[in-house]
C-alpha cells in the first residue's frame, strides 16, 4: 500500500517541471475527490467521529 508520500512523489514526477503551487493544490484536490468517490478516504463525519473518541480520553 502506498503511502500518502509516496502519492504525492508520483503526482509531482507527473507534473511539468514549471507546475504552479495552484496546480500542485489542485492535482492533490482531485486526487483526494477520487478516493472519496472510491471509498478510500474518510468523510469529514467520519474523521470528527474518530476525534471525539480521542478527546474524551
Amino acid at each position: 500500500m502506498k503511502t500518502a508520500k509516496d502519492e504525492v512523489r508520483e503526482l509531482l514526477e507527473g507534473l511539468p517541471d514549471d507546475a504552479s503551487l495552484e496546480d500542485i493544490q489542485y492535482h492533490i484536490y482531485v486526487q483526494q475527490k477520487d478516493a472519496m468517490r472510491e471509498g478510500r478516504a474518510l468523510t469529514h463525519q467520519e474523521v470528527v467521529r474518530r476525534m471525539s473518541r480521542w478527546l474524551e480520553k
